[in-house]
């Protein structure tokens, strides 16, 4: 679990349930971190409720920091767990990309055992 996770509501007010649900799906992100990056990220996540001319839409915006970079995401949603489950997908995609380059040498030899067997 994220252990530095910032939750913010920007024009709406937060619940207890909606806090949770933020901590379970973006906290759950942590096994895509790399080990030795995993002391030192940090996680803003930002809700925010937008009204357009016909319909109320939420939007969530996740910005993760880690030692080589920061990650940024946003999606929307009819409802606040839509939107965070847009922008989980979408972070959880950027994470594996992150965790290949920047996953160690361990990480690295299972890749070209795997490959050296197919």
């Amino acid at each position: 679990m994220i252990q530095k996770l910032e939750i913010s509501g920007i024009h709406t007010k937060l619940t207890d349930k909606t806090e949770n649900y933020v901590k379970t799906k973006i906290g759950g992100l942590d096994k895509y971190v790399p080990k030795n990056a995993r002391s030192s990220q940090h996680v803003e996540v930002k809700l925010k409720e937008v009204k357009s001319k016909q319909k109320l839409s939420h939007e969530c915006e996740v910005i993760m920091y880690l030692p080589h970079t920061q990650l940024t995401t946003k999606a929307r949603g009819l409802s606040p767990e839509a939107a965070i489950d847009e922008a989980e997908a979408k972070l959880k995609t950027q994470l594996k990309k992150y965790k290949e380059k920047h996953g160690g040498p361990q990480f690295h030899h299972k890749v070209i055992s795997y490959l050296k067997r197919r």
